[in-house]
């Protein structure tokens, strides 16, 4: 059975492995985790590093912010839209049930 590891417990070795006050074995043996292990998740983090500083990130939100804005809008019309319908035919049975 494969271990699982939460990504506080990873950031956290990856993090002491990046202080290089211990090698990496020494600090895969203090976590009990296997060195290859530990330099994957290193170089994971570093290679994600760019990732955090880009413009491309901000854009992105801003895109999926526009998006969810443009949805709710089209929502609101259509729950409008909707409810007039709804009264339409409540007032339009109401002939009917008499």
């Amino acid at each position: 059975m494969r271990n699982s590891y939460s990504p506080e417990f990873k950031a956290k070795v990856v993090r002491e492995v990046l202080r290089e006050d211990k090698t990496l074995s020494q600090v895969a043996a203090a976590y009990g985790v296997h060195p290859n292990l530990v330099g994957q998740w290193r170089d994971q983090a570093l290679g994600g590093l760019a990732g955090l500083f880009s413009q491309t990130r901000e854009r992105d939100w801003a895109a999926k912010e526009t998006a969810h804005e443009q949805e709710k809008q089209d929502l609101y019309a259509e729950i409008g839209r909707l409810t007039t319908q709804l009264s339409w035919l409540k007032k339009k049975a109401g002939k009917f049930v008499e």
